[in-house]
């Protein structure tokens, strides 16, 4: 278990807590993590954050610590999904400042608009409703524990109101169609459903105590289980986008790589199992990445690299530890192609 040594090696006072809390079931009252506690304001990953944090609690686009060029309600959002990441919550008070930022901006009907133009400058132009504009609020909201708050209880009410009847989260709707879903958004067993739109309604989902069991969460989790798709290059970059050594980039395209690492941390927190053939296949091969000294390389972003190993140890302990009846799947075993041959007519 050489992982233990290197992970409490790091110099990130937030990673180190994380790793004792989370992979070695220190409680906090432990004096370690009391002293860690006081530290974690001064980790860079923070307090670079932190110092760029409007008066009235928003975050603004930001290359400088991987906010990317995003309007203020996703940069936010983004701000506070790290900040949740890392330990924060509720008790703090950038991110109570973030989070009521945040519900300022919510519409009435639970949802936050639709920005203006993706991290590309490209105009969201034609749709009218786009899912992820109200589940990346609600996952950086979710995962600093306003989960439960009515205002989020709201906005997941918006969400579930804009599920395909089998289950998926659409591109979205222009002109009172479905928009065009690209190959690398398909999902293996929906014809008009988006695979980031639908892993962000997931993720967020999977963020509140009690909808992260519900039959809607698990018919999603099933849905992106299709795809079986092994991708070792993009192994991590969510959590390499999340603590900013990876810029965030896109808004449709926001889940556009399939990383099987949140894919793993997605199955623990919706109740599935590696009895599950399915999730069973992807920590066979995960575990083959495993290095000599128990780590995990980022390989977009090496320096991530500690942060991905624990993300992965943790969602592997959890697995191990699931209960298999809770997890049901009737979803067949389908070969997934992005963008498939097309039979010539002659």
């Amino acid at each position: 278990m050489t992982w233990i040594a290197l992970l409490l090696a790091d110099p990130s006072p937030c990673l180190r807590a994380l790793v004792l809390r989370e992979l070695m079931g220190r409680t906090d009252d432990d004096p370690e993590l009391r002293e860690l506690a006081q530290l974690r304001a001064s980790d860079p990953v923070v307090s670079d954050l932190l110092a760029l944090q409007a008066a009235d609690g928003s975050w603004t686009k930001a290359d400088s610590i991987g906010l990317g060029r995003s309007d203020r309600i996703l940069a936010t959002a983004r701000a506070l999904l790290r900040l949740g990441y890392l330990g924060f919550g509720p008790g703090d008070e950038a991110v109570q400042r973030g989070a009521e930022w945040l519900f300022a901006r919510q519409r009435e009907d639970g949802a936050w608009p639709l920005p203006r133009s993706d991290d590309d400058g490209e105009a969201q132009e034609g749709y009218s409703i786009i899912s992820l504009q109200t589940s990346l609020p609600l996952r950086g909201l979710a995962a600093c524990g306003y989960a439960t708050d009515p205002r989020a209880e709201r906005g997941y009410e918006w969400l579930l109101a804009q599920r395909l009847p089998d289950g998926a989260w659409p591109t979205g709707i222009a002109s009172g169609n479905y928009g065009y879903v690209a190959g690398y958004r398909r999902l293996a067993h929906s014809r008009w459903g988006c695979r980031s739109n639908t892993t962000g309604a997931l993720a967020c989902l999977a963020l509140h105590p009690a909808r992260r069991t519900s039959a809607e969460a698990r018919r999603a989790l099933d849905l992106l289980l299709g795809r079986e798709t092994r991708e070792a290059a993009v192994l991590g970059t969510e959590v390499a986008r999340i603590i900013g050594a990876e810029q965030a980039r896109g808004f449709i395209t926001t889940f556009a790589r399939f990383d099987l690492m949140q894919l793993l941390d997605l199955c623990w927190r919706i109740g599935a199992t590696a009895e599950d053939p399915r999730v069973a296949d992807v920590v066979a091969f995960v575990s083959e990445l495993q290095g000599p000294f128990g780590l995990w390389e980022c390989a977009a972003r090496p320096q991530a690299s500690r942060w991905v190993t624990f993300d992965l140890l943790r969602s592997l302990l959890r697995l191990k530890g699931g209960a298999p009846e809770e997890w049901i799947s009737l979803e067949p075993r389908t070969p997934f192609q992005a963008y498939p041959r097309r039979a010539k007519r002659y």
